[in-house]
């Protein structure tokens, strides 16, 4: 527990109030150093893995992270940086995202030194007097402070009572996990903050509020985002993230590299040759030494020597009609068939290299041959009668 606040804070954009992280050091105890991800999507991207990158050097510098799964706030919805109300989630599909979190966070995560907890644990049996409680801590005009909030109000766009009281119901996480320091992106002062005020309230010394900046996605402008498509999941694998990180333009190279890979020199050299470096760096940090310099030996055979790669999926039809866009979302992973309709109309799939344009063929017609959709999905096709054994099986 040597690391001073002034390393513990790099690359912070905000730790407040100024001198509190140095006190709360001084204490000569781990802290509690809590985040809070709200299961809204499947998976962790690297966006998500700036502030989780925090979090780990806070466990290194031996204090205690304590990881929230929001399965009752992703009820909610945060209204951070939101211009509408957000849809709902089914409990089904929150507990489905909120399993994948917790595997894919301890990718960057000590699990040894991580305190996991859902704070479904005190919000789901929560009744009206503790609520009443929690409500009264803060005002309406506070609330109303938000830009995102103030923005819509004037906008005459619907805040829900609901919104409002999500603020509230993470400043409370800090009460019932009695958080020392909570992280966040920059769009989360506002709930950091409100923490303290909340944590006050209930007796407890509040937290320090500690943001970290948003990571651009690969479009090098707009907040990385699987809703948006400009992400890299971290549990993708090493040629989706060598492939993808090869599209961040050069003027966004250095954040990146600032922000992900803060102990390595920044890009100086040829932006090419730095964006394959840091293309690299993210395989071998998600699937281990090595991992980098394969996946671009494939990226090399692929778009260099216009080569198909030369281990690929075997993808098994049986004889008779096959409709091509559910095999390219059965076999080589395409999101939907309205996805793969498009990738055909664009020209985007191909057989032995030659572009494919209808939606229904013969599986004798594609038997043996390569199928290939967009830049980076190939598997050979093979036709087998049912129970019959596939060649190469």
């Amino acid at each position: 527990m040597g690391t001073g606040a002034a390393a513990l804070a790099a690359r912070a954009v905000d730790c407040l109030p100024p001198g509190e992280l140095e006190r709360k050091l001084a204490l000569e105890r781990p802290l509690r150093v809590k985040l809070g991800v709200d299961p809204t999507a499947p998976d962790i991207h690297l966006g998500h893995s700036v502030v989780l990158g925090k979090l780990r050097e806070f466990q290194d510098a031996g204090h205690r992270a304590v990881l929230i799964i929001g399965d009752w706030t992703a009820r909610v919805g945060d209204p951070s940086g939101r211009t509408s109300t957000r849809p709902m989630l089914s409990a089904a599909e929150i507990d489905a995202n909120a399993a994948t979190y917790r595997d894919q966070a301890f990718r960057i995560l000590d699990p040894a030194r991580t305190e996991v907890r859902s704070n479904g644990e005190w919000f789901a049996d929560m009744g009206l007097a503790p609520l009443f409680r929690l409500a009264a801590t803060t005002t309406v005009n506070q609330l109303l402070r938000r830009n995102d909030f103030a923005e819509r109000m004037e906008a005459d766009q619907p805040v829900s009572v609901l919104e409002l009281l999500y603020p509230l119901m993470q400043a409370y996480d800090s009460v019932a996990v009695r958080a020392d320091v909570e992280l966040g992106g920059t769009d989360q002062l506002f709930n950091l903050l409100l923490g303290r005020t909340v944590q006050e309230a209930y007796g407890q010394d509040p937290q320090v509020a500690m943001t970290m900046p948003i990571l651009p996605g690969t479009d090098g402008v707009r907040r990385m985002s699987k809703s948006l498509g400009n992400y890299i999941g971290v549990a993708e694998d090493p040629d989706e993230q060598f492939g993808k990180a090869m599209r961040v333009p050069d003027e966004a190279m250095g954040e990146w590299m600032r922000l992900l890979f803060p102990a390595e020199p920044g890009p100086d050299g040829h932006p090419g040759e730095e964006k394959r470096r840091l293309a690299r760096l993210i395989a071998d940090r998600f699937h281990g030494a090595g991992a980098g310099a394969a996946a671009e030996e494939r990226f090399n055979r692929v778009f260099r020597e216009r080569l198909a790669p030369e281990e690929m999926a075997v993808v098994e039809v049986p004889p008779g009609p096959v409709h091509l866009p559910a095999l390219l979302v059965d076999g080589l992973g395409v999101a939907s068939r309205s996805e793969a309709r498009r990738l055909i109309e664009q020209g985007g799939v191909t057989l032995d290299g030659e572009p494919v344009s209808g939606l229904d063929l013969v599986a004798s017609d594609l038997d043996g041959r390569v199928l290939r959709a967009g830049r980076r999905r190939f598997a050979r096709v093979s036709m087998h009668e049912a129970g019959s054994t596939p060649r190469g099986g």
